[in-house]
């Protein structure tokens, strides 16, 4: 795999190492949103949302609009949505995982009353 894919990927993964990137992405995946919208379902202020914004923009991640005194934000491409929501998949199954050995870990020390 030729480096400059590899550093594209980093770059990508970077942009949503933030959980705050990886909400509006996750707002954003029914359709676009006001940055007012935005700021008001994360209850954040306007200077942090801009930057999250900033940052998602600059890797490309989503694109916007103006309209009037509104700016409308969107994801530029809904593929970004099916990695998240592999990412909650692989979550979900080794958290499945590990529950499944502490269960036996606790079945191994209860004493046995002898």
């Amino acid at each position: 795999m030729p480096d400059s894919l590899r550093r594209f990927k980093a770059d990508i993964f970077q942009a949503l190492a933030h959980p705050t990137r990886i909400a509006i992405i996750e707002l954003l995946e029914d359709g676009e949103l006001s940055a007012g919208d935005l700021m008001e379902k994360l209850g954040m202020e306007q200077a942090n949302i801009s930057q999250h914004l900033a940052v998602l923009r600059s890797k490309q991640l989503v694109v916007n609009r103006k309209a009037g005194n509104q700016v409308f934000y969107s994801v530029r491409d809904p593929i970004i949505n099916k990695v998240l929501a592999l990412m909650r998949r692989y979550f979900q199954k080794h958290l499945k995982e590990a529950l499944g050995l502490l269960d036996e870990m606790d079945d191994s020390t209860i004493p046995t009353g002898r």
